[in-house]
């Protein structure tokens, strides 16, 4: 049985950590409570948040219980960031948000069996909490000299703007959850990004001056790509995982995206792959790069955790529609909207020329020529060869959701909007 330590890390998952002989003697000796918090910063969930979460269900399938903490409360002050103060958001926001990511986080996790996943709201703890209390019971356990020596606090003490109590505080709450968390379920061990480490570590020091029992800290690496720079964004900003704010089929398309460079490594973080189909890929990369396969599997394995087997389906179909290899009525109206989104287009009405078409689209420069592209075939719409060079847009041609797509050979595809 592969040891749960040895596989994080060999995943590349593991960070810093507390004592890592100790860590894995509780991790061996019997079932575990842990926790992750997530604070409600926006109104999803990103790609690099699934990396705190894959360590989670790690635990979890190795027969431990996850807690999933939803900030409530640590949302409503914000950690402190390198640039600047944050802007407080409402309390109706942070309460919309707080839902929004715990419905999110219910569906990446097991609810259900001996190690069930749940989620708690250290809201419910930290409303009740009298500023006496605050100061009397939690902050005497803090130093100051700890405190401000933390890097994110120190960089922001040197800064023009400096850093508010509001922010300052944030680490005192962060550290309470830890205390709580150890009360009211017995949870021995606090997971969080690598950025989060002085956050971390003050829980675990508050547990143990408070209630003398050892705990323990786990960190995730922040996922950069080979040439060190940020893994993440697409063009339009945020690798969201609410699918309004970021449509599945770009959401595959940014894993498909990814670099022969990174991509084993992508495999080993955010997918569920053995190690021995994470090596068969690692191979296929070296000797075939050209085919993508392994970006194929990353993009499917990612998409149908996060968005569901039927999106993922709905995605490819798509996907084969832009390559001319499926018929585009038979694909959902709205993945296929999102699937042509970045290409070029035109608004045309009902019975304008297809020679017409191809000029307004930029795909020939007079109708002459585009009577001849069609004469020899080179032309069709949704996917069907065009073989009337006075064919016109008609009405049987619009696809769902308003739109016509028209291709100019293999490689030249472009989307009709009718007005």
């Amino acid at each position: 049985m592969v040891d749960i330590l040895d596989e994080l890390q060999w995943r590349g998952l593991v960070a810093q950590h507390s004592d890592i002989d100790e860590l894995r003697k509780a991790l061996s000796e019997g079932s575990i409570s842990f926790y992750c918090g997530f604070d409600p910063t926006a109104a999803s969930l990103h790609h690099g948040h699934l990396v705190a979460v894959k360590m989670m269900r790690h635990l979890q399938m190795a027969g431990h219980r996850p807690i999933v903490l939803v900030g409530g409360a640590t949302g409503l002050i914000g950690d402190p960031r390198p640039k600047g103060e944050r802007s407080l958001n409402t309390r109706e926001t942070v309460a919309q948000w707080t839902q929004a990511l715990r419905d999110q986080l219910e569906s990446l996790l097991d609810f259900e069996g001996p190690h069930a996943a749940i989620t708690v709201n250290n809201l419910d703890w930290t409303q009740s909490l009298s500023a006496i209390d605050f100061l009397r019971d939690l902050g005497k356990h803090f130093r100051m000299g700890t405190m401000l020596s933390k890097d994110i606090v120190a960089r922001r003490l040197q800064s023009d703007e400096g850093i508010s109590f509001t922010e300052f505080s944030y680490q005192i709450l962060q550290a309470n959850d830890y205390l709580e968390l150890y009360r009211r379920y017995g949870c021995t061990l606090e997971l969080g990004g690598n950025d989060q480490w002085g956050n971390i570590v003050g829980g675990m020091d508050l547990v143990h001056k408070v209630e003398g029992a050892n705990v323990h800290v786990l960190t995730n690496q922040l996922i950069t790509k080979a040439d060190g720079t940020k893994f993440g964004k697409t063009e339009g900003g945020a690798v969201w995982l609410n699918p309004q704010m970021l449509s599945p089929y770009k959401f595959y398309q940014f894993w498909l995206n990814t670099a022969d460079a990174d991509v084993v490594r992508m495999l080993k973080v955010f997918t569920f792959l053995p190690r021995e189909e994470i090596e068969a890929l690692e191979i296929e990369v070296a000797e075939r790069p050209h085919a993508r396969q392994a970006q194929r599997v990353l993009a499917d394995e990612v998409t149908t955790w996060v968005h569901g087997q039927e999106a993922t389906a709905r995605v490819k179909d798509a996907s084969a529609v832009l390559f001319g290899k499926k018929d585009p009525s038979d694909v959902d109206p709205q993945t296929l909207r999102d699937a042509v989104g970045e290409l070029s287009s035109s608004q045309e009405a009902i019975g304008t020329s297809i020679q017409d078409v191809l000029v307004n689209l930029g795909f020939e420069k007079g109708r002459g020529a585009a009577r001849r592209t069609i004469a020899s075939g080179g032309v069709s719409i949704n996917n069907v060869k065009v073989d009337d060079e006075e064919r016109v847009l008609e009405t049987a041609d619009i696809l769902g959701d308003g739109l016509i797509l028209v291709r100019k050979g293999r490689k030249n595809m472009a989307v009709v909007y009718v007005n």
